[in-house]
């Protein structure tokens, strides 16, 4: 019996639900009256999605932020939320304290409200968060054209050093280490960096699921070929890597959980962007340019290497 991916699990359910001309997409829009309605929804479950020694408060925070993480890329504005959970029975007063304390964290940085949601016993604890805004239009992850550059929000690859550390429960201490650490239980995600720059943006994507997947489906849905020219890496990632013998490579491209964007614009817009970047102390990096052709390159020296994409993959 062949094995499901998630993809085909998806492809399912769009089948049966009668929805054949799905995209991909950050964020759902549909229309209520007059009003265009901007939604994400995402689950964060204890098992999978929180290493043991990630304070619960950390994990409610989060378990929001991966929704308007999803907005900041869409350059939407996150309004309303609904919380549903599940908890062990036996859960204690101080954990249900801290994870009401993430939830509220979240809310209050980015402006939400809470209007409901619903609550469960179970055997673990299950975040469902489903986020919504309103907006006239959204940045697609399919308008990239030939001649854009192609940019990304912060540097990469300290939630893939950190996430092995959590879950190898290493005891290695340095100010590299807090940091890797702090980048999985408390991303940030650059929300007014995309409100205020939208209308530059010709295309724009979540990377929460892996860099290489992001660039790789926005190619697909652009149909044009991205070129990677410079890795979105700084030097004390690098010189960790060098120490513990790993690759850059994997651990930029494909180690996920990054709450950053990626996004491409018009080569005429670049110094406003950049210049906007340093208004609103936002780190943006340039990696690369779109050109005609299909998938994802990756520029070393005189070679063009294919960029596959390994980032999360469920069920894999």
């Amino acid at each position: 019996m062949t094995e499901l991916d998630e993809n085909k699990i998806i492809e399912i359910f769009q089948t049966k639900l009668g929805n054949k001309k799905f995209i991909s997409e950050d964020v759902e829009v549909f229309t209520l009256g007059k009003t265009k309605i901007v939604a994400k929804t995402d689950t964060m479950v204890e098992s999978t999605d929180i290493p043991k020694k990630m304070k619960l408060s950390d994990a409610a925070r989060k378990s929001v932020i991966a929704c308007v993480s999803d907005f900041a890329a869409k350059g939407i504005k996150p309004e309303y939320g609904i919380i549903s959970i599940n908890l062990p029975k036996s859960i204690s007063r101080i954990k249900i304290d801290s994870i009401a304390n993430g939830f509220k964290k979240a809310c209050k940085e980015y402006g939400i409200s809470i209007i409901g949601g619903d609550t469960n016993a179970g055997k673990e604890i299950v975040f469902n968060v489903c986020i919504f805004g309103n907006s006239n239009s959204i940045i697609t992850r399919r308008g990239s054209k030939e001649g854009d550059l192609i940019f990304v929000t912060g540097p990469f690859g300290y939630t893939s050093v950190g996430l092995d550390i959590l879950l190898n429960n290493k005891n290695q201490k340095s100010d590299f280490i807090k940091k890797a650490i702090k980048s999985v239980t408390n991303p940030k995600p650059k929300l007014i960096y995309g409100l205020k720059n939208k209308k530059y943006f010709s295309s724009s994507m979540d990377s929460s699921d892996g860099l290489s997947t992001t660039l790789n489906e926005m190619s697909k849905q652009s149909k044009k070929k991205f070129v990677i020219n410079k890795i979105p890496s700084n030097k004390d990632l690098e010189n960790y890597i060098r120490k513990q013998k790993m690759n850059l490579n994997s651990t930029v491209f494909h180690g996920g959980e990054e709450y950053e964007f990626v996004f491409t614009v018009p080569a005429k817009h670049k110094k406003t962007i950049i210049k906007n970047s340093k208004v609103l102390k936002t780190p943006i990096v340039e990696i690369g340019y779109v050109t005609s052709g299909k998938g994802v390159y990756l520029k070393e020296g005189n070679r063009d290497i294919l960029l596959k994409d390994l980032g999360w993959k469920h069920f894999k």
